[in-house]
């Protein structure tokens, strides 16, 4: 595997490992069905809302950057939110707080961090 598709891989995995936590961890608060039908089913909007985000982005192209991060985000949240209205599913206010808030932190979280790792690497 090129360097270039293993970027592509690890940032493709980590965005929708958060997507599906994030979602893994609100059923799992709401005492819902550990199931993987349910997850998938709640977890849907958002992965179609993290690739609607990376196609904005081109995030293939740079993956990894934090400028890509930051338009994956927002997308992320407004797309989930859009199809889980259309679904019929709930939008509360503070829900889409929450949503906003963990996706943000995690989403640009692991780039930021990776940024900082490798900027520190190449000063010392």
């Amino acid at each position: 595997m090129s360097d270039s598709t293993n970027r592509l891989a690890i940032a493709a995995g980590l965005d929708t490992a958060i997507v599906v936590a994030f979602v893994a961890i609100g059923r799992n608060n709401h005492d819902e069905d550990p199931g993987i039908a349910g997850l998938a089913a709640t977890a849907a909007p958002f992965v179609i809302g993290l690739a609607v985000g990376w196609l904005v982005t081109r995030a293939w192209d740079n993956p990894l950057a934090l400028r890509t991060g930051l338009i994956i985000w927002p997308v992320t949240v407004v797309v989930g939110m859009l199809v889980r209205r259309l679904l019929g599913d709930g939008t509360a206010f503070s829900f889409v707080i929450v949503a906003t808030v963990f996706l943000g932190v995690t989403l640009l979280g692991w780039r930021a961090l990776r940024k900082l790792i490798v900027t520190r690497r190449h000063i010392i």
